[in-house]
Parts: C-alpha cells; sequence; structure tokens
C-alpha cells in the first residue's frame, strides 16, 4: 500500500492526545482527530491545519459501538492507531469504599473502549505494510512500581489495559500489527489539572517512538521515555 500514511488518535482534541497527532502530523502522516466533542474536535482539527498538518475530524464516541462502527467504515486505510481516550472518574477512589458506579464508568472508556476501536479497525490496519497500535497507560497500573495515589478504578483500569495490550500481541504475532503500552509519565494537561511535571508534547514522545517502530521492533511491551516500564 502507498501514498499517505493514515493515523488515527482517540481522545486527540487536547492535551497528550492532541501533541500526539501533532508529532505524528510533523513525521507526515494524515491524522485523524478522534474525538466525541464536534466543537473541541473542530477546533482541534482547525489548529492542526493551521500549523501545517493534514488532518481531519473523526467523530468517535469509544463508549459506543454505533459510534466506533461508524468510525471504522468511514475510514478507507489506517496504518496507526494510538489508543488514548481515558478518563480518570473523579475521586476519591479508595479501595475500601469504591463506588462499582464509578469503577465500570472508567473501564467502559479506558479498557472496553480500547477493545471496541481495536477490533473495530484491525481489517484497516490488517492492510497495512506496517500497522502500529499504541495503548496509552500509566505506570500507576504498574503492580510493581504502584505509584501515585490510591485511585482504585483508574489504577486497576491501566493494570487491566497492560495485560489487554499483551494479549493482543499474542493474538496477532503472526501478523504485522506491533501493539505496544505506553507511559507518557506525569503531564501537564486538563487531565491532571495541569499539575504534572511534563509538558504534552514530552508525554507524546514514547507514543510517537512506538508508532513508528521498525518492523522488528518490540510487542506487548510497556515502555516509558526511559525504556521498559516493569509490570
Amino acid at each position: 500500500m502507498n501514498g499517505t500514511k493514515t493515523a488515527l488518535v482517540t481522545g486527540a482534541n487536547k492535551g497528550i492526545g492532541f501533541a500526539i497527532a501533532q508529532g505524528l502530523a510533523s513525521m507526515g502522516f494524515r491524522v485523524a482527530v478522534g474525538a466525541r466533542d464536534l466543537e473541541r474536535r473542530e477546533e482541534a482539527v482547525a489548529k492542526l491545519r493551521a500549523e501545517g498538518a493534514d488532518a481531519f475530524g473523526l467523530a468517535l464516541d469509544v463508549t459506543s459501538d454505533e459510534s466506533v462502527a461508524a468510525a471504522a467504515a468511514s475510514l478507507s486505510r489506517l496504518d496507526v492507531l494510538v489508543n488514548n481516550a481515558g478518563i480518570a472518574g473523579g475521586f476519591p477512589q479508595e479501595t475500601t469504599s469504591l463506588d462499582l458506579g464509578i469503577l465500570r464508568t472508567v473501564l467502559d472508556t479506558n479498557v472496553f473502549g480500547v477493545l471496541r476501536v481495536t477490533n473495530a479497525m484491525l481489517p484497516l490496519l490488517l492492510r497495512s505494510e506496517s500497522p502500529r497500535i499504541v495503548n496509552m497507560s500509566s505506570n500507576m497500573g504498574s503492580l510493581t512500581l504502584r505509584t501515585g495515589p490510591i485511585l482504585a478504578a483508574y489504577a486497576s483500569s491501566k493494570t487491566m489495559l497492560n495485560s489487554i495490550t499483551t494479549l493482543y500481541a499474542r493474538s496477532l504475532a503472526e501478523t504485522p500489527v506491533i501493539v505496544n503500552s505506553a507511559c507518557p509519565g506525569y503531564v501537564a494537561t486538563e487531565f491532571t489539572g495541569y499539575a504534572g511535571s511534563r509538558m504534552p508534547a514530552e508525554g507524546a514522545a514514547i507514543a510517537l517512538r512506538l508508532a513508528t517502530l521498525p518492523d522488528d521492533g518490540p510487542r506487548g511491551g510497556f515502555f516509558d521515555d526511559a525504556g521498559v516500564v516493569p509490570w
């Protein structure tokens, strides 16, 4: 397949997702800005185009089977998928008193949403010469590191996402599709209340690296800027 490669970034209207879209565009990708909010999506696309990017908006609610199916049907090509859309779930999330409704809501976006989008987009990715999937995770989901405050819904969703990443890698081992998880670090975005120590472009760097891995690159791993993140 020749021509301009296409990348889809979910939750790309702001924060790390927008920075990933910027980075992929600067590398020559045609970028689909996946977002459910029409106004924010159009603003993001306009901003990217003003910077010279080849970008377009894609209506995408990762919690909706219908929305995801429609988004997949509207694309004719896909080479890179970055599953970036995610929610924190609010506070508090103390394990001993966790509201199971919060847990279900967080899982629906952070885990089920990734499965919905990935499985819908796989037929397109399998037609690509060098397809890549990057799942945006967090070291808060590392069972070894156990970083940050106790956010029982959010952290466990990222642990499960990492498990799903390894299972996709096993399922797709005989295909060109390379799947990995990325930890962007503690980034100053709306998601963190702008309390992070890193800028969005810094958080996007590992996603960009994994999205453009060579064909013999690692599969089913968990990485940040420093290298492998322990499970």
